[in-house]
C-alpha cells in the first residue's frame, strides 16, 4: 500500500487537488483515455481554433495525433491531412480509421508538395505538430505549408533552441504560434463527455452496417467469415457488422475502442472477453 502510487487501494489527495468524476457506465480503459482526448480538445479545438470547414495538418499519428484525428473529424474539420514516417504505417491507417482524409509517408513523398497538391495551393488552416524527437523538420513545414495569411500552428516545442528560425516568413503570413502545453479542466470534462458517448459518435461515420475496431493495448484473433485475422496495438479492422464470427483476445487481454454504426458491442456476448481484461 502506498498513498502516492498510482495502483494504491487509497490515495492521498491533498485540499487543492483537481478531479473529475468519471460518469457511469464508462469504463476504467475508456477513462484512461481522457488524457490524450482532452490534449487532443485543448489543443486543436481551444488553441488551434478548429472548426467546421476548417483544413488541418496534423504531424505525428501517436497518441496525441490520433486524438486530434477525432477531435477535428467531431469539430466538422473540411479536410483532414496526417503526415508520419514509413514506421508509421500501422497508425497512418488507423488515422484514416478515425476520420483523416489523406495520409502522407515524409519518407516516401515530398510532404509539401503533397500538401499543396491536396488544398489546391491554398494550403492549410491549423498545423498540429504531435511528433516527437522529429528537430525542427515539422516545424518548418508547417510554416511552408500553412495558408498565405492569417494560419495557425500548435507546436509542442521539445528542443532547447531552433537555429536560424524562419521569424520574417511567420512574420510575412500572419501565422499564429502556439505552445501546447497539456490540457485544461473544462477539456478534460469535455473528454469524459465523449468518453460516455455512444460508439458511433465517438470516431469517424461509415456506412451504416459498418463496424470500425482499433487495439488500443494487447492483441486479438478475429475470424471475419473464414479469415482470421490477428491485430496488435494501434492496428485497426473495418468489416460489416453481420461477417464477424469469433473474437479471442490475446495473452496479454486487450482493449480497444469501436467506432460507426450498429449496436454497442459492449452488449454483446462474444466481447465479453475483451472488456473484462
Amino acid at each position: 500500500h502506498h498513498l502516492w502510487g498510482g495502483f494504491a487501494e487509497y490515495v492521498y489527495l491533498p485540499w487543492n487537488a483537481v478531479v473529475h468524476k468519471v460518469p457511469d457506465g464508462v469504463t476504467p480503459e475508456l477513462a484512461g483515455l481522457v488524457t490524450p482526448m482532452a490534449n487532443g480538445i485543448e489543443w486543436s479545438l481551444f488553441d488551434g481554433g478548429v472548426g467546421y470547414d476548417s483544413v488541418v495538418l496534423i504531424q505525428g499519428p501517436g497518441q496525441q495525433g490520433l486524438s486530434q484525428t477525432v477531435i477535428c473529424k467531431q469539430a466538422g474539420a473540411a479536410l483532414i491531412i496526417v503526415t508520419g514516417t514509413s514506421k508509421d504505417a500501422a497508425r497512418m491507417e488507423v488515422a484514416k480509421q478515425l476520420g483523416a482524409d489523406y495520409i502522407i509517408d515524409v519518407n516516401t513523398e515530398d510532404p509539401l508538395a503533397r500538401i499543396m497538391e491536396i488544398t489546391g495551393g491554398r494550403g492549410v488552416d491549423v498545423v498540429l505538430d504531435c511528433t516527437a524527437g522529429a528537430g525542427t523538420f515539422p516545424i518548418l513545414l508547417g510554416i511552408e505549408a500553412l495558408k498565405r495569411k492569417g494560419g495557425t500552428m500548435v507546436v509542442q516545442g521539445e528542443m532547447v533552441d531552433f537555429p536560424n528560425f524562419p521569424i520574417g516568413k511567420m512574420t510575412v503570413k500572419f501565422i499564429t504560434l502556439k505552445s501546447a502545453r497539456g490540457h485544461s479542466y473544462r477539456a478534460s470534462e469535455y473528454a469524459l463527455q465523449q468518453t460516455h458517448a455512444e460508439p458511433r459518435e465517438q470516431g469517424h461515420k461509415h456506412e451504416a452496417q459498418e463496424e470500425v475496431y482499433v487495439i488500443v493495448r494487447g492483441s486479438a484473433r478475429i475470424k471475419v467469415e473464414d479469415e482470421i485475422v490477428e491485430l496488435g496495438e494501434w492496428d485497426a479492422i473495418r468489416f460489416d457488422k453481420d461477417t464477424i464470427r469469433n473474437v479471442e483476445a490475446g495473452p496479454d487481454g486487450v482493449e480497444y475502442l469501436a467506432f460507426g454504426a450498429g449496436d454497442d458491442p459492449r452488449d454483446a456476448e462474444m466481447f465479453q472477453d475483451w472488456w473484462s481484461d
